[in-house]
């Protein structure tokens, strides 16, 4: 689905307002060095971590101000019109199916997660995934091993209930038509795609 160009630009993280400065910093220094981003906010991350509180406010307070003019920008802000011609219909979520089981990475996040974001507040979604896939990547394997079996025993959980729920369905109790398409659902799922894409810019 095309970007609309009417809307405005998401919010800009503390962090990000580092980067972009940091960047602006090394092109006058080095006008005519070609920059490896990734390399380069790899060091932007390290430093922004030793970084004093007091350094950091000067950010924060860049990304406030950003915040209130997104928020203002936002309110005379209306979605345009589109058609639905050539999208996959979406189906209605049973709510008494079961729930779907979670890979070890997802119960090892489930763990990590508000510890990320206690220690680096200004990370936005993006941000701490990359860093649990980071941290994911560098865990021992008893650590590993103990996710894997959370896994195996939400996996053999998983399987109990969809056989259980399966039978009730093959005896014809009654649940929400799965074909039909949910206009008010799909257009949830719009908005709240709109604003991730907002907090990742």
């Amino acid at each position: 689905m095309p970007r609309d160009s009417s809307k405005p630009k998401g919010r800009t993280s503390a962090y990000s307002f580092f980067v972009q400065v940091c960047r602006m910093e090394h092109k006058k220094k080095h006008p005519d060095e070609s920059v490896v981003f990734s390399e380069f906010s790899k060091k932007c991350g390290e430093q922004w971590k030793i970084m004093s509180e007091n350094d950091k406010k000067r950010f924060r307070e860049m990304a406030e101000r950003d915040k209130k003019r997104y928020d203002l920008e936002m309110e005379d802000y209306v979605p345009p019109k589109t058609k639905d011609q050539g999208r996959k219909r979406r189906q209605k979520k049973d709510p008494n199916a079961p729930k779907r089981p979670l890979t070890a990475f997802f119960w090892f996040s489930n763990d990590e997660r508000a510890n990320i974001k206690g220690k680096n507040p200004e990370y936005g979604i993006g941000e701490i995934a990359k860093e649990l896939g980071r941290m994911w990547k560098e865990v021992g394997p008893d650590v590993k091993r103990k996710y894997e079996k959370m896994a195996e025993r939400d996996k053999t959980r998983y399987q109990m209930e969809l056989t259980s729920y399966s039978k009730r369905a093959k005896q014809g109790a009654a649940y929400p038509d799965l074909t039909r398409r949910d206009e008010e659902e799909e257009d949830e799922d719009e908005e709240e795609d709109d604003d991730d894409e907002g907090d990742d810019e």
